[in-house]
């Protein structure tokens, strides 16, 4: 197949699994053109099969704000037509599903009748789609996408909850690429971060505020007093300089480590006892499960689609949102046990193999096919 696959060039949850998902599809044959206004951060290096087109936007002292839906519109329309796509994937409903259904408008004028499925993510759904300014644009969107997908169960009774929706949404997980997510002994690195044998909790994220990184680091204060211990912070983003001011107002700052963002993530969560995901919400929890891949167990929030991830007592543990105190508790008692730990290591590990890209991707293939079908 030829696909067109449009997605943000971020860092974010939804560009990395637009990303990924393109690459392990080239790598099984199909034809992928990424469309965005710049290359994706995860297609770093020479892919077959892969292919890049940058949306241009104009510059106009009339506009006050470059109008990228038009050009995305513009841009699908004339990557449709020279690569003769036969599918478009869409990568969170707004503004992309609105410029998809343009696009297609326009072919269609033009003879060339091309599907689009979109995919659901989180954000674009549970802050950016629930203002009101925007959910008549987002419903109108999803219902008019020939196939839409949602990452989880919890992201798909939102989705029906907060917006006019009639379309169909079938869930397809996240997933990972174990070929890159695996644990990898790396006991120079972890003798460094930790000489005198001290536990490694970690957290990545991009620093906004659903992610409480204060939580984070409140969690971690408790943690230490129990336990000798050290923390490592990976991303970037608004909440940074707040969470530097808490660690030296908690006196903790000698213990942790503020490493930005990092491409190779799996080697530090390879050197990693814990992985901590607080969060306000989280429609999936994709790096919990890229820890849990590399044998790091999870003590996160109970919110959004986590609970699919992490399971209670197996994988790690479950509390209430702000319930900091009960995440620290739950921490404090696998690190000291260090049985438990090494049980908990390899039933995370068991259970993010369900999550494969392997088993994923044709769940996706299957569902493109019904439409492909249609316009025969």
């Amino acid at each position: 197949m030829k696909i067109g696959v449009v997605c943000y060039p971020t860092y974010g949850g939804s560009g990395v699994v637009a990303t990924e998902l393109g690459k392990a599809m080239a790598r099984a044959g199909h034809e992928i053109h990424f469309i965005s206004y710049a290359q994706p951060a995860r297609l770093d290096a020479f892919t077959e099969n892969v292919y890049f087109h940058e949306v241009n936007s104009i510059k106009y002292p009339l506009f006050e704000h470059e109008p990228y839906v038009l050009a995305l519109a513009s841009k699908l329309v004339d990557v449709v037509q020279y690569e003769k796509l036969e599918i478009l994937h869409i990568h969170y409903a707004i503004p992309h599903a609105t410029a998809a259904f343009l696009a297609q408008s326009i072919l269609r004028e033009k003879g060339i009748n091309i599907p689009f499925v979109t995919t659901l993510h989180g954000t674009d759904i549970t802050i950016v789609g629930k203002d009101a300014t925007f959910e008549p644009v987002v419903s109108f969107s999803i219902n008019h996408s020939d196939g839409v997908t949602a990452v989880s169960e919890s992201l798909k009774a939102d989705t029906l909850k907060h917006f006019h929706v009639g379309k169909e949404i079938k869930v397809i997980p996240n997933f990972i690429d174990f070929t890159r997510f695996k644990y990898s002994p790396k006991d120079h690195f972890k003798t460094a971060i930790a000489p005198n044998g001290e536990k490694i909790l970690v957290h990545t994220s991009n620093f906004r505020k659903v992610k409480r990184i204060d939580h984070v680091i409140e969690i971690f204060a408790k943690v230490r007093a129990a336990i000798p211990s050290k923390l490592l912070l990976v991303g970037d983003g608004p909440e940074r300089r707040n969470a530097e001011m808490l660690c030296r107002e908690l006196n903790v700052t000698e213990d942790v480590r503020f490493l930005g963002k990092q491409d190779a993530i799996e080697e530090i969560l390879s050197v990693s006892d814990l992985f901590l995901m607080p969060s306000e919400t989280e429609s999936f929890g994709l790096a919990a499960l890229e820890a849990m891949a590399c044998r790091v167990p999870v003590v996160s929030s109970n919110t959004g689609g986590i609970p699919e991830v992490n399971v209670e007592g197996v994988t790690g543990y479950l509390r209430c949102y702000k319930d900091v105190q009960g995440m620290a508790d739950a921490a404090i008692s696998l690190l000291g046990n260090d049985e438990l730990l090494a049980q908990m290591k390899e039933q995370a590990y068991q259970h993010a193999l369900n999550f494969d890209i392997q088993e994923i991707m044709p769940q996706y293939i299957e569902f493109y096919q019904q439409f492909l079908v249609k316009t025969d």
